[in-house]
């Protein structure tokens, strides 16, 4: 999980930037949310470190909802230089949230043949954003090896206990911040890292599992647990991008020196189921271009080995 997972944070996404897409509620200041784009290519602006105003003004300026709910999935290399470093990106987007606001972050393990410790459990796959949000004082993280951590008036709420076989159903950290109405926030990141889509897989009753296991602890032991996960490469999720687009849903620009998706929670499954409801497969290669599409679509019955 936790190779997959830093890989996709290390790729992120090159798509150059469309433009800021309309939505009915998105903030009115959508015309200069890519003002100036020049400096993304200037080089003695690209490697000053932005202020952490700076970056909260950028981040409001993508439609982010002041006292609203935040999921962030960052990849930090895409992003800096920032003031303050991957502390000082956590600040801007917390400033640009407000005191009312609750930010999220995913905060999933490593390492599935150790049992999970919210209190001290690295999540270095996630990236360095990820793995700096959870340790900062009150901010809160689930009791799940597919964990999730949160700050604000939601956080107690979007991290309660939820069973690690399922990570991303609606009783999820995912699922709750659907639920209550949040935002999704790609920074330096494509759709790929997007855990949302996953829950609009388990919404839509896909078919398609891989085996995985985790070590839990039970009667104070490590154990092993089997289970099997809605799960592919996910590359196919970068599809997102032109559905959202066509409809007006998604709002690309800059974020430090990084390019940024926002859209809403809603709107990513409602996408995404459209696309399921046609064909069950959309986010699974074809047979024979990877291994773990190869595995998911082969757990299908129709599609099984004879």
């Amino acid at each position: 999980m936790g190779d997959r997972w830093a890989d996709r944070h290390r790729r992120g996404d090159s798509t150059r930037a469309l433009g800021p897409a309309r939505r009915p509620g998105l903030n009115s200041d959508a015309d200069s949310f890519l003002e100036p784009t020049f400096w993304l290519t200037t080089r003695a602006l690209r490697t000053r470190p932005l202020s952490i105003s700076e970056v909260s003004r950028q981040i409001l300026l993508t439609g982010v909802q002041p006292g609203g709910i935040l999921l962030v999935h960052a990849a930090f290399s895409r992003v800096a230089p920032v003031q303050g470093g991957p502390e000082g990106l956590i600040e801007a987007l917390r400033s640009a949230l407000g005191p009312a606001g609750t930010l999220v972050m995913p905060s999933m393990s490593d390492d599935d043949d150790t049992p999970f410790d919210p209190a001290v459990t690295p999540c270095v796959g996630m990236g360095v954003v990820a793995d700096t949000f959870w340790r900062i004082k009150g901010v809160l993280r689930s009791d799940s090896p597919h964990a999730f951590a949160a700050t604000g008036p939601s956080a107690e709420e979007i991290t309660a206990p939820h069973r690690p076989e399922v990570p991303h159903g609606m009783d999820s950290p995912v699922g709750r911040v659907y639920t209550l109405g949040g935002q999704v926030l790609l920074l330096g990141v494509g759709h790929d890292a997007n855990t949302t889509i996953h829950l609009a897989e388990n919404i839509a009753g896909v078919r398609y599992r891989r085996p995985k296991f985790l070590t839990l602890l039970k009667a104070g032991q490590p154990t092993r647990y089997d289970y099997s996960e809605i799960d592919h490469c996910c590359e196919n999720f970068r599809l997102m991008d032109a559905w959202l687009e066509r409809q007006g849903l998604q709002r690309r620009g800059a974020v430090g020196h990084g390019e940024a998706r926002l859209v809403h929670s809603h709107d990513v499954v409602e996408v995404a189921l459209d696309q399921l409801r046609q064909d069950e497969t959309v986010f699974l290669h074809p047979a024979g271009v990877c291994s773990e599409c190869g595995e998911a679509r082969a757990s299908i019955p129709a599609y099984a080995p004879q």
